[in-house]
């Protein structure tokens, strides 16, 4: 493989030349996959934040008056690295989100159920959803806006609208069906406090149950 010093680097990165992102993605995507693994992130966050890097490298670059004050992987490495911390803590609000949405149909019964027991549960029903329920959600969570996840996918912007909420409401019911959070509920008599108050509701919850 051939080298290329930084300079080369941001050069042909201001000049848009595809060979030189074929090199960083050959000589740094595995350093990033690397990072993202140790946090938790699958090899297509790590691809995901991979580009993204390299797109806010490039705008960085394109301002003529910007000046690279460390090495180019340095640098890389810690804008990626930023970009992933951001999409955990995005991640980690939603997952909040939607398991208090889960909660607000029943006493709120949290004490008793520690955060990585949370975090297991949800991301468990997450893996469960379809790759583009996925893909919308995750981007929905980092705040990009319909119109720019519909143009990042490929999808139409109506789509995407109605692939949102049908991937949170199938999320949803996945947490609340997931075994481990029925024995939660069931533990320590709380399936009395929590049981439904008509006969009818009963039943639904029982046919879900036997689902």
């Amino acid at each position: 493989m051939k080298e290329y010093t930084d300079s080369e680097i941001i050069e042909c990165l201001r000049s848009r030349q595809s060979y030189v992102i074929r090199f960083l993605h050959d000589r740094y995507l595995p350093m990033i996959c690397l990072m993202v693994s140790r946090m938790g992130g699958s090899k297509e966050d790590a691809m995901d934040i991979f580009q993204d890097g390299l797109m806010i490298m490039i705008e960085k670059l394109d301002n003529r008056d910007f000046e690279l004050t460390c090495k180019f992987k340095t640098f890389l490495y810690c804008v990626c690295e930023n970009l992933w911390k951001s999409v955990l803590t995005k991640r980690k609000a939603a997952q909040n989100y939607f398991l208090k949405k889960v909660d607000d149909d029943e006493d709120d019964f949290t004490e008793i159920m520690d955060s990585s027991l949370y975090e297991s549960i949800f991301l468990a029903a997450f893996e469960t959803l379809d790759p583009a329920g996925r893909k919308i959600l995750k981007l929905y969570w980092e705040e990009l806006p319909p119109r720019k996840i519909a143009e990042k996918l490929g999808y139409s912007y109506g789509y995407v609208r109605k692939k949102k909420c049908l991937a949170q409401a199938e999320l949803i019911k996945k947490v609340k069906r997931h075994p481990d959070y029925q024995k939660i509920i069931n533990h320590e008599g709380l399936s009395e406090s929590l049981a439904p108050s008509s006969p009818d509701s009963m039943q639904s919850d029982m046919a879900i149950g036997r689902r």
